[in-house]
């Protein structure tokens, strides 16, 4: 078991490590951002941007998530998968952008409303524009990015991450402070060196990409990618919808506002963020299915542990981090931000529950559970964002997080029963409940004896955690080992250089097959 926590560990931190870096980059920057942007250039923008990951959702038709899952399957050649399915996405995407470019005009109407129109000066149309190319970047860019995971090239995926967003940052620096072209100039600043980037990356990979895809293997691929497409679809749309209702009833400024409040959130989003990447082919890769609902279960107690103080974090500081990082026109971006953390927390123990059902193969079970979800979502934003404006949406999106969970459980747990640890997941969630409580209770909302206050009450949570006998016995001594980084960082070295064993295998802790080392940077 400690191997597999040691292997999630290592991917994990390579790909959380890129997450957190460019996060840290691009949050260092929105002081610059919300001083040079209304509220309504930035909410038109993530609007746009929450677009195409749902549309791009679509023209991916699960293909990625089945690439993952038959890149390990037994009696499929790994290269073939990857080539055809780099030239299937490459064709759909190619073809949704020709198909869905000439009707800009139409989208930009049906997105914004006669007031947020003006709001724009007239520039709809060309944002959607620059959207709808932007489709194409992004699938290819996460197609890209997936080889990397795949091939358990963590190093490669930390460069090309933060060179990206390096160079992202600094072509929108040009455009939005320079330039000043407010939306337009993050669009183009996203999507301009996304292409460039895909560009580069199909380029060094050529040698494993073609255009040409084998049918017979695109149809097993879409046999199992298609029926986690409307789920994934219908999940994300509780990121988006939230976004269209304030935009439609509170108006283009609110907008602006919760999508802010979902930037400061992403503290709990690159834990999840990098679990999400490095899970996948860690859980596929555990053969026996009693050895597997063991890891899981260990896996999800951890995890939300580690969230969970994240979250808590937020849900603390949340006024104190609006204030460093936005002008004051969005400070009030702060009431959303803890409700937001929690609901990422929930999307990733969903994550967990998705990747079970597809070690079953019963991924159709992943579209009524999400369904029921935006079903859910929809009507409390309805119900709830008129009053409640960024909080309703805030209270909706928990609440639909909460239903899916619930439901993937009673399915997951019929098809592949897990063990969880419910008394420890118990008093994970206790402990921050109540150190949350006593911090909005007890603490002003201001000020520096509110900030140390609840700089104290998150240092008591480990402390709680400890107390309360989350830890066991293994974990405790593990705990006592962080005094001495040197043995962490050899064990991890011990770790990365395991000799494979006979027959071309590795050892129990790495039971995937090892790739060729030329193909790594």
């Amino acid at each position: 078991m400690s191997g597999y926590l040691r292997r999630l560990a290592t991917t994990g931190a390579a790909y959380t490590a890129a997450s957190i870096l460019s996060k840290l980059i691009a949050v260092a920057l929105l002081p610059l951002y919300t001083r040079y942007l209304s509220p309504g250039d930035y909410g038109a923008a993530e609007v746009l941007f929450a677009s195409v990951v749902s549309i791009s959702i679509v023209v991916r038709f699960g293909l990625i998530e089945a690439l993952l899952r038959f890149y390990y399957k037994g009696g499929e050649n790994p290269a073939q998968v990857v080539s055809s399915t780099f030239a299937a996405l490459f064709w759909f995407s190619t073809l949704a952008v020709a198909v869905v470019l000439p009707f800009a005009g139409p989208i930009s109407e049906a997105l914004f409303d006669e007031r947020a129109r003006a709001e724009l000066g007239g520039q709809g149309p060309e944002l959607v524009r620059i959207a709808i190319a932007g489709l194409w970047v992004l699938t290819m860019f996460e197609f890209m990015l997936t080889l990397f995971r795949l091939e358990e090239r963590a190093r490669a995926y930390f460069v090309t991450t933060i060179l990206n967003v390096l160079a992202t940052i600094a072509l929108t620096i040009v455009l939005v402070v320079g330039a000043d072209e407010g939306a337009r100039g993050l669009l183009l600043g996203s999507y301009a060196t996304g292409a460039a980037f895909v560009l580069g990356l199909i380029a060094l990979h050529w040698r494993q990409l073609s255009l040409l895809f084998d049918t017979g293997l695109l149809k097993r691929l879409l046999r199992f990618g298609l029926p986690t497409m409307p789920a994934e679809v219908s999940l994300y749309l509780l990121n988006f919808v939230d976004r269209l209702i304030i935009l439609r009833t509170v108006g283009l400024i609110a907008a602006g506002l919760y999508s802010l409040a979902v930037k400061f959130a992403q503290a709990v989003n690159v834990l999840v963020r990098g679990f999400q990447l490095a899970w996948p082919p860690l859980a596929y890769s555990i053969k026996d299915d009693d050895e597997a609902r063991r890891a899981y279960a260990v896996v999800m107690t951890l995890f939300v542990a580690a969230c969970a103080f994240v979250v808590t974090g937020m849900w603390l500081f949340s006024r104190w981090i609006a204030r460093a990082l936005a002008a004051p026109d969005f400070f009030d971006s702060w009431e959303a931000v803890g409700l937001i953390s929690t609901a990422v927390t929930l999307y990733a123990i969903y994550m967990v529950m998705v990747v079970i059902l597809g070690r079953t193969g019963r991924t159709e079970f992943n579209f009524p559970a999400a369904i029921a979800a935006l079903v859910a979502n929809v009507a409390l934003n309805l119900l709830l964002v008129p009053s409640l404006e960024i909080v309703g949406a805030g209270i909706a999106l928990v609440a639909s997080y909460g239903v899916v969970v619930v439901l993937m459980y009673v399915f997951t747990q019929r098809l592949f029963p897990v063990p969880y640890q419910w008394g420890r997941l118990t008093r994970v969630v206790l402990t921050a409940a109540v150190l949350v409580a006593l911090g909005e209770l007890l603490l002003p909302g201001d000020g520096a004896l509110g900030l140390l206050g609840r700089a104290v009450l998150l240092a008591l949570y480990p402390l709680g955690l400890l107390a309360s006998g989350f830890f066991t016995p293994e974990e405790r001594r593990w705990l006592a080992k962080l005094r001495h980084p040197r043995e962490i960082a050899a064990e991890f070295k011990r770790m990365r250089e395991a000799p494979a064993a006979v027959d071309g295998k590795l050892p129990e802790t790495y039971e995937v097959e090892r790739m060729d080392e030329d193909s790594r940077f």
